[in-house]
C-alpha cells in the first residue's frame, strides 16, 4: 500500500521526485553530474546540500530549470503538502520566453503537476516542443494560439485543450496577458 502522507517540501525531496518521474537512476544521475551515487543520494535525503554548481548540473541532468530547484516558501506546518497560497506559489522557468509559471502542486512529488500559466503580450514559443507528457490546459484569461500536431487553434477564457505526447507550440500574439492552469503527466519540473 502506497503512503500518501504528506512530506515536507524539500530540495532533496523535488530532486528525487523529479528524477524518477524523468525514470532516472541515482547512477545516471551520478554519471551525468559527475558526482557519486552516494552523494546523490545523500542530497535526495538532504544529508548533503550541494552547491549552486551543484544544483545547474544536477538542473541540467534532470532537463529541469534550476529556478524549480529554488523558492521553497516556508509553510505552515499543518498546509505542507496540501495548500499553496497565492503569495507562496514557486516560480519556474526565467520568463524570458515571455511566460511566467508558478507551480499549482504542493510539490513536484505526485503523478501529475498542477502550474500557472502567464503568457506575455507577442510572446511565443520559441520553437516547437514535443515532450513525453499528458497535458490539459484551461483558459482563465485572454487568448492563445496553438498548434499540436498539424492542428491550429485559437482558444480563449473557458476553453480547455489537450496534448497527448504530440509536438506543440503557442504563441500570444494579442495585445493582453493570457493565463490558463495546466496540469502535466508525469511532472515536467
Amino acid at each position: 500500500m502506497t503512503d500518501h502522507t504528506p512530506q515536507p517540501a524539500t530540495l532533496g525531496a523535488d530532486i528525487r521526485a523529479l528524477r524518477k518521474a524523468r525514470g532516472l537512476t541515482l547512477a545516471e544521475i551520478a554519471a551525468r553530474t559527475g558526482r557519486s551515487v552516494g552523494w546523490i543520494s545523500q542530497v535526495e535525503r538532504d544529508l548533503s546540500e550541494p552547491s549552486i554548481t551543484d544544483l545547474r548540473r544536477i538542473a541540467q541532468a534532470l532537463g529541469a530549470p534550476m529556478s524549480i530547484l529554488f523558492s521553497h516558501h516556508a509553510t505552515p506546518a499543518g498546509e505542507q503538502g496540501y495548500v499553496v497560497r497565492a503569495g507562496s506559489r514557486r516560480q519556474m522557468g526565467s520568463g524570458e520566453e515571455g511566460l511566467i509559471e508558478e507551480l499549482l502542486s504542493p510539490d513536484l512529488t505526485d503523478d501529475f503537476e498542477v502550474v500557472h500559466s502567464t503568457f506575455r503580450p507577442g510572446a511565443a514559443l520559441p520553437e516547437e516542443t514535443h515532450r513525453p507528457t499528458q497535458e490539459v490546459g484551461y483558459m482563465i484569461s485572454g487568448q492563445l494560439d496553438l498548434r499540436i500536431g498539424a492542428r491550429s487553434f485559437t482558444v480563449g477564457p473557458g476553453d480547455s485543450f489537450r496534448i497527448r505526447n504530440e509536438p506543440h507550440h503557442w504563441a500570444n500574439p494579442y495585445d493582453e496577458p493570457a493565463v490558463a492552469v495546466w496540469v502535466i503527466a508525469p511532472p515536467v519540473y
